[in-house]
């Protein structure tokens, strides 16, 4: 499966993440975001999908505000304690979406993937509670991450 992955802010490619899901055996796309300027991390991420078509894309914190900000017709969205608060203008995301996201993140509050659930008329369990900091990089959230994935994916 092939998995365009967006960093969060002020992190690069590379990483826990990306590794992970590469070492499970899916091709990643890991483009460098822009972490000054967010309409230019859109656009990078926008030639990305573009280019690639991927089956799915994982989008961590800033990153998750990013996937939510490009045009991914009904690629499934799979969003990592999405910062969608802090950047972009949008306020709902797609039905073919999960948000993990932990209670004890400190960085960005559980309560705004509530939010987005809400907003967007989806399901509770659109939204998976894991982990126990905003990095979700421990075994058991990246497990779900791609799991999310391969579900969403058809991986």
């Amino acid at each position: 499966m092939r998995i365009v992955l967006l960093h969060g802010w002020h992190k690069a490619p590379g990483g826990v993440k990306p590794t992970y899901l590469t070492n499970t055996g899916h091709e990643v796309i890991n483009p460098a975001l822009d972490n000054d300027d967010f309409d230019a991390a859109v656009r990078t991420a926008q030639a990305e999908y573009d280019q690639h078509q991927p089956d799915v894309i994982v989008g961590s914190s800033r990153g998750g505000a990013v996937a939510l900000n490009i045009k991914s017709k009904d690629t499934p969205l799979v969003r990592l304690c999405p910062a969608w608060k802090n950047w972009g203008t949008a306020k709902t995301t797609k039905p073919n979406s999960v948000i993990l996201h932990s209670r004890q993140d400190d960085v960005i509050p559980f309560t705004d993937s509530e939010e987005l659930v809400a907003h967007s008329g989806l399901p509770p369990e659109t939204l998976i509670e894991v982990g126990d900091d905003d990095r979700l990089a421990d075994p058991e959230p990246l497990k779900a991450m791609m799991e999310a994935c391969n579900r969403l994916g058809g991986g």
